[in-house]
């Protein structure tokens, strides 16, 4: 039986191996759905501080999800600084 730990790290090394694979906006939607696996396994486990700090995880990742979409960011790897 699937946990939503176990569910979660699937996510996470799906999200991972996306990056890898350089498509970062799919990567960042996978790990947007671990987080979710997150926050219920610890509503389940009545940690409702860690679920707090992870909705402000998954917020913040969401805000930069729309950053990279609308084009907001600054792209500086592989840049030299000078």
């Amino acid at each position: 039986m699937f946990s939503f730990a176990i569910l979660g790290g699937i996510l996470l090394n799906i999200g991972a191996y996306l990056t890898y694979k350089g498509k970062i906006y799919q990567s960042v939607i996978v790990y947007l759905f671990a987080d979710i696996c997150w926050i219920i396994m610890a509503f389940e486990k009545d940690d409702m501080i860690g679920a707090g700090l992870i909705v402000i995880g998954t917020i913040f990742g969401f805000l930069a999800y729309l950053k990279m979409k609308d084009g907001e960011m600054q792209k500086n790897l592989g840049e030299d600084k000078k």
